[in-house]
């Protein structure tokens, strides 16, 4: 029974990832994303938050507090997998620029796939995988459906449209699949992780990820710079739980680490964006924004899959 629920969980990651950054290069609009990387300072900050600051952070974070070994690795792969899927819809509430939205994404889920098999074996203790065995997942599940996605959007718009409903759907599905596996499966790993540091940590990661971001980002537009701290305030959980897919008798707690990221970041991510908000130029967008906000999908947040208790018509 515990084996078919492990294969059900997954395939349910499996599911998720691909029809996430499948639907992310359905919607993605390139030109927008280009104008975004264009920017050397903003491409340069982006590489040094999501790949260096925040897997460093991770790091000390693991010195300094005692956490046992399994939770220690699964914070680890948080701090590797900056920008979650819902990204646009944060930077949408925090009034940002979508254009560098779609340029951030773009850019970090590259950057994972290439960085985390080259990271993981020299960071991970304990996670006995050869960087191939962990390139394979991410190839497969990110790189892969965001190239299709882009491609059929450009070779095939019509096509791509009729279609982006149905993966975006399965995205949420496969979203609440996930959460439902991991709660029957590692239940009482979460229970168990109450009396340890693991809800601590992540605490701290995600509040000194937010500032240290943010404080980075100095001398970029507001616009941007809300961009760039909720892209490392989100955390690419999929490609998180990844390495542990590719190794044999991984320990639970290490997954559970990872999921518990998943209410850290929205809760985090909800105050940031409200903050940024409230600090935003009240311009009106322009043109390629707006391009951009079309593209990256409708800006109410029920087409999300969020209740909109959590996100309140602006005024």
């Amino acid at each position: 029974m515990v084996g078919t629920l492990q294969s059900f969980l997954t395939l349910s990651i499996v599911i998720f990832m691909v029809a996430s950054f499948l639907d992310m290069g359905l919607r993605l609009e390139l030109e927008e994303a280009l104008r975004g990387l264009r920017n050397v300072r903003f491409v340069a900050l982006s590489l040094l938050a999501g790949f260096l600051m925040c897997p460093a952070l991770a790091y000390v974070l693991i010195q300094v507090i005692p956490l046992e070994r399994p939770y220690a690795i699964g914070m680890i792969l948080v701090g590797m997998t900056p920008c979650g899927p819902f990204l646009p819809m944060m930077v949408d509430r925090a009034r940002g620029d979508l254009a560098y939205a779609a340029a951030l994404m773009l850019l970090a889920s590259v950057g994972t796939a290439i960085y985390m098999p080259l990271a993981v074996p020299l960071l991970v203790q304990g996670l006995s995988a050869d960087p191939w065995a962990i390139a394979k997942p991410l190839l497969l599940f990110i790189l892969v459906p965001l190239l299709v996605g882009i491609a059929l959007r450009y070779t095939s718009a019509p096509l791509a449209a009729k279609l982006q409903p149905v993966i975006k759907a399965t995205a949420g599905f496969s979203t609440i699949l996930l959460v439902v596996f991991i709660v029957i499966l590692y239940g009482r790993g979460f229970v168990n992780a109450i009396g340890s540091y693991a809800f601590g940590t992540q605490i701290l990661f995600f509040s000194l990820t937010i500032a240290a971001t943010y404080g980075l980002s100095l001398g970029l537009p507001e616009t941007q710079r809300s961009v760039l701290t909720l892209g490392m305030s989100t955390r690419n959980l999929g490609a998180a739980l990844a390495p542990l897919l590719s190794v044999q008798d991984v320990d639970q707690y290490a997954i559970v680490m990872v999921a518990i990221g998943v209410p850290m970041q929205i809760i985090t991510s909800i105050l940031a964006a409200r903050w940024f908000a409230n600090r935003a130029p009240t311009c009106k967008p322009s043109p390629s924004t707006a391009n951009a906000t079309k593209s990256l999908g409708p800006q109410d947040p029920k087409s999300w899959g969020i209740k909109s208790a959590l996100f309140p018509p602006r005024t």
